[in-house]
């Protein structure tokens, strides 16, 4: 193991050893180097004549650019969008970020936790997590509705033995005793990763507020068992609640809770600020001890030195400018209403009754999406039946669920897409 590596070992162990205990084998040999990059640090201070060092062209002390790419971006300094950004991030965009999560998410209010690293949006940041504390054969547990390329970043490419237990119970409520169940399945290894995704994809679900509490009490109570617990908190969808759910992260209630639970927040402007070809994201860690926090930090750094370098600076450089922006919050507060207009139609539209023969629906109250549970038709067969029959694409789910993007459709629209779904079951009825 390299010197560095265990120092921030004993930096972890120091500030709280079952953090150590949770890190992969990967996890504990991660240190962030002192090479190139340190080198050229210290030549911007002193190399006041000839810096020979990092690896891009300059001209004039400034980026070498192209002209005709840099008209198009003439309000930007070359110096934001030709060089290149440190491996962590643009640290006002990390700073502004924090500011960001702390305004969003009242609870966080005096804890400790990292600041913000910028990943190549959301995918990477999860496959971050999954480099830090995932082993082959370890243990995550998912609920039975999910994004399905959890399986890739934390299964393949991991080894991860995913548990799923079912999202909702018998009274359409999150199934807390459920997630608690398939946690303590675990016991005899000590360890298991928990990955929230709220609100939820395919679903559209966030928790209520007693919901809320009885995942923060379930949880400390598995961790008073002696398990230690990573608990991931996949926020993609963050802001789009339409309706009684809660209104902020559950990282926030989470973070400092137990010294056997690590927090840990993947976020991002992909979906809040509708920047999906941007590819920003961030992972935050929560842990009591700011120690911790940093070598955790420090060891992101090294996973991004390590496989991408550094993420793109035009995209945080765009990022950043919106968010200091005083034209964003109304920009959003309008993109939202159309987001909510549309929730609120679909959901007047599936309580009419008219369709109650041909599907129930799970609850939402956030997001993207909505998903049905069809009778009587198979969820695959009837996709590729809408697909060439009307022109209507939708997201086949396991055998009976339907996942439907309202995030896509106009609210005038919305009707006329059920009833095709509608139809679509009728035909093949």
């Amino acid at each position: 193991m390299h010197q560095l590596a265990a120092e921030l070992n004993e930096r972890i162990k120091a500030g709280n050893p079952y953090v150590y205990e949770m890190l992969s084998d990967l996890g504990k040999n991660l240190y962030y180097p002192k090479g190139i990059l340190t080198q050229t640090n210290e030549a911007k201070e002193k190399a006041y004549r000839f810096n020979a060092t990092i690896g891009m062209a300059t001209e004039k002390g400034r980026p070498m650019f192209l002209p005709m790419i840099q008209e198009t971006l003439a309000e930007y300094d070359p110096q934001d969008i030709f060089t290149y950004a440190p491996p962590a991030g643009k640290p006002k965009l990390r700073t502004v970020w924090r500011e960001k999560i702390l305004k969003d998410n009242p609870s966080l209010q005096g804890k400790t936790f990292s600041n913000p690293i910028v990943t190549n949006a959301l995918t990477h940041g999860l496959s971050i997590a999954a480099d830090l504390f995932i082993n082959d054969q370890d243990v995550l547990v998912l609920p039975d509705k999910i994004w399905g390329n959890y399986n890739m970043i934390f299964g393949l490419r991991r080894g991860a033995q995913i548990h799923n237990y079912t999202l909702f119970n018998g009274k359409g409520e999150f199934n807390t005793q459920g997630m608690k169940e398939a946690l303590l399945a675990q016991k005899q290894f000590g360890k298991a990763v928990l990955l929230l995704n709220f609100p939820n994809n395919p679903t559209g679900y966030t928790p209520l507020e007693h919901e809320a509490k009885a995942i923060e009490k379930a949880l400390v109570e598995v961790a008073e068992e002696g398990m230690n617990l990573v608990v991931i908190m996949d926020d993609a969808y963050f802001g789009l609640f339409y309706e009684d759910s809660i209104k902020e992260s559950l990282f926030g209630r989470l973070a400092n809770i137990h010294p056997r639970i690590l927090a840990v927040k993947v976020d991002g402007p992909t979906k809040e600020e509708y920047v999906w070809g941007f590819r920003v994201g961030f992972i935050t860690f929560a842990d009591a001890s700011s120690m911790v926090c940093e070598a955790l930090e420090a060891k992101t750094q090294a996973i991004i030195r390590a496989t991408i370098s550094n993420s793109a600076h035009p995209s945080q450089t765009f990022v950043l400018r919106a968010l200091e922006s005083p034209a964003l919050a109304q920009q959003k507060e309008e993109k939202y209403k159309i987001m909510e207009g549309r929730a609120l139609k679909v959901k007047e539209i599936l309580n009419s009754g008219k369709y109650a023969e041909y599907w129930d629906y799970y609850p939402f109250n956030s997001g993207y999406f909505m998903c049905l549970k069809i009778k009587g038709v198979k969820a695959e067969e009837l996709r590729l039946h809408l697909l060439e029959r009307y022109g209507v694409g939708v997201i086949a789910i396991g055998e009976s669920d339907l996942r439907v993007a309202f995030s896509c459709v106009e609210e005038e629209d919305l009707e006329e897409l059920f009833s095709l779904i509608h139809q679509g079951m009728k035909d093949l009825l």
